[in-house]
């Protein structure tokens, strides 16, 4: 009745963490009487989801790339799109033979942890750092960083996308905000009023954080080093426009499952 979609996956879901009842046992038990507290406990949670709060801010965990990654008010909501981005830069160090070398990995405006945490788990030799502006987000790839024992491979920095980086590194990733000042108020109130503004406001074009990107990439690209951003959907020429004239060469762009060009990545070229 309020509009929400998946309302009983949703459901289901909250009922089981309110009850501390995986799915199997939720279903053995579905024809328990609850107690008061238990029903009391159940109809907080509904009374959130009714406004629109995301069941993962709710349950204060996000899956990604099959890590449960711990969410705070302070980060994005990972969404499946972004996997997207890991699944370029596995590629392009799979098929350059890179997978056990020591890669340097560099993920700009790291939120949560996501894209740095996914790529460490997949590249044990690799090391990585992560950069926000946002030092509440940063506490918050701590957290992730530290729960999957990535604390000695890792180190997060405060900053402007790399200001306050040193050195190359052989991968660059991002999911930079990149929706366009004017059309934040259009978006779901899943997303408009729950995830952080700073997250989101990609300037009055949602271009402004490529911009940035593209400005620091020579600096920043080792060698034979790959960069891969993530884009809002329609986006990919003007990124693309951005990218080579900063003198990168811009691969095809990666779709999303939903078929929609998400992912750019470039480099230099000698």
């Amino acid at each position: 009745a309020a509009g929400i979609e998946d309302a009983d996956a949703d459901a289901r879901v909250l009922a089981g963490h309110a009850l501390h009842l995986d799915r199997a046992r939720l279903i053995s038990q579905s024809d328990r009487v609850l107690e008061a507290r238990e029903v009391s406990a159940i109809s907080g949670l509904a009374a959130r989801r009714l406004k629109r709060e995301p069941v993962s801010r709710i349950l204060g965990r996000k899956e990604f790339w099959s890590l449960a990654l711990a969410i705070t008010s302070d980060v994005l909501v990972p969404r499946p799109e972004t996997e997207t981005v890991v699944e370029g830069a596995l590629d392009f160090v799979v098929r350059n033979g890179l997978r056990m070398e020591k890669l340097r990995i560099l993920d700009i405006g790291t939120g949560s942890g996501a894209l740095l945490v996914a790529l460490l788990n997949e590249l044990p030799n690799a090391t990585g750092i992560g950069t926000d502006i946002s030092r509440a987000a940063l506490e918050a790839a701590q957290i992730n960083v530290a729960q999957f024992g990535f604390e000695s491979r890792s180190s997060l920095i405060a900053c402007d996308v790399a200001a306050g980086v040193q050195g190359q590194f052989d991968l660059v990733v991002s999911n930079p905000p990149y929706i366009a000042r004017g059309q934040i108020a259009s978006l779901a109130p899943e997303v408009r009023d729950y995830d952080p503004m700073m997250a989101l406001d990609g300037g009055d074009d949602g271009l402004t954080a490529y911009r940035s990107i593209s400005a620091d990439a020579k600096r920043i690209l080792a060698q034979g080093g790959r960069l891969f951003v993530e884009m809002g959907a329609g986006q990919e020429p003007a990124v693309r426009e951005l990218f080579t004239n900063a003198g990168l060469e811009v691969g095809i762009a990666r779709n999303d499952l939903a078929g929609t060009p998400r992912v750019l990545g470039a480099s230099f070229v000698p």
